[in-house]
């Protein structure tokens, strides 16, 4: 009865799913129109995709329309993972004798690279695919046949769905987001504070006083803590209002994918970045304002979209860098726009954030590197500013 409800290609197929999603790390992709196909995604593997084809592929014509049409879905899923290379590995498990152009020395057609087998030890006779994954012989030997081998690979195919699910939800699912409430809180409370206790937010005696960046107070004076202080300084209504909306918009949603914690990591340590980057270019005038934090969430929500960009790769794209490259543009054409710690901000939160780490997503590695990339970011700009 096994083998009745069970073929041997269908063996072969659920051999290949199961390593691939819970060995690699790979996920299905859904393509409407794509029959007899499976298409397998995971964009950290040197394979960003993998294709499994069960369609009977009769001749070379019909396999060259194949590489075609995956040439095609490829080059969709590039551009909306915003991938700057796609290598592809398709598996072919029901080639015609008439296929002819698939042999051991023609198996790559552009970034496609191709095999066809009948069995899962066929394998092996593809040096390429060894390489790529050693393990892939190992870990698909099974004990089970029929039935029981079917019953297995599916149960653990969909505990490691579910299981990505349940991270996808974790990351994603929306939270509170009080550290941002309670930043926005002090800007305002300190904005108010400058007319009741100073002379508004537009005298400098008053700026200056509440902590605003004046670079000879900072280089001179040595008075450091206005590296944080000017953060929660605003020059005029208009700017506290727009500042705030967009900490409100972007820094909700990035304390609610990175933690608390992490948040106020990237939020602090871009404002001090931003204001060093600040100290190099702009030594006659008093600056203020949380611009270069904003820009600091902004620089990790675009390190946030590449690792989630199965989800974000569209809206990276097509809102958050063009947002990027107007407010950047902006800076350099207004008047009265301290844009170097707008840029000192947003690489500033790039670097952190590799620091800190993306959930499920930044390895160990990674964060490692962060860490001497924001240590070696950090010492140049204190040496430039303070040292030169």
């Amino acid at each position: 009865m096994s083998t009745l409800l069970m073929s041997d290609k269908d063996t072969l197929v659920m051999k290949l799913l199961h390593y691939f999603i819970t060995n690699q790390g790979y996920n299905p992709i859904v393509l409407h129109g794509a029959q007899n196909e499976i298409w397998l995604e995971n964009l950290d593997s040197e394979y960003k995709i993998v294709r499994i084809v069960s369609n009977y592929i009769h001749n070379d014509e019909q396999f060259n329309y194949d590489i075609l049409k995956t040439k095609q879905i490829a080059k969709k899923i590039k551009k909306k993972t915003f991938s700057f290379h796609i290598k592809t590995l398709s598996i072919f498990i029901n080639l015609g004798d008439n296929v002819k152009v698939l042999n051991s020395e023609n198996y790559t057609f552009e970034n496609i690279d191709c095999i066809g087998v009948n069995d899962i030890n066929e394998i092996s006779n593809y040096r390429f695919v060894i390489d790529s994954f050693p393990e892939i012989m190992k870990e698909t030997n099974y004990n089970e046949d029929g039935l029981a081998l079917f019953a297995r690979l599916s149960k653990e195919i969909n505990d490691k769905s579910g299981e990505d699910a349940r991270k996808a939800e974790d990351v994603f699912a929306k939270k509170t987001p009080y550290v941002t409430y309670t930043l926005i809180l002090i800007n305002v409370l300190v904005f108010i504070a400058m007319y009741i206790f100073g002379k508004g937010s537009e005298n400098v005696d008053t700026l200056i006083d509440f902590g605003a960046l004046a670079p000879s107070n900072v280089l001179k004076g040595h008075e450091f803590w206005r590296l944080i202080t000017s953060a929660f300084i605003h020059i005029g209504f208009w700017h506290l209002l727009c500042n705030m909306y967009s900490l409100y918009v972007i820094g909700s949603q990035l304390e609610s994918f990175y933690g608390k914690v992490k948040y106020i990591i990237i939020y602090f340590g871009s404002a001090v970045l931003g204001n060093l980057m600040s100290l190099l270019f702009v030594t006659d005038a008093v600056s203020a304002g949380a611009s270069g934090a904003i820009f600091g969430l902004l620089g990790s929500l675009l390190y946030f979209g590449y690792h989630y960009r199965v989800y974000f790769g569209t809206v990276v794209k097509s809102q958050i860098i063009p947002l990027i490259v107007l407010n950047l543009s902006l800076g350099y054409f207004l008047e009265g726009i301290n844009n170097y710690a707008h840029v000192g901000g947003l690489i500033g939160g790039i670097l952190l954030s590799i620091m800190v780490g993306v959930k499920y997503k930044t390895s160990r590695f990674e964060k490692n590197n962060g860490i001497i990339l924001v240590l070696i970011y950090t010492a140049f700009l204190i040496y430039m500013g303070f040292f030169r």
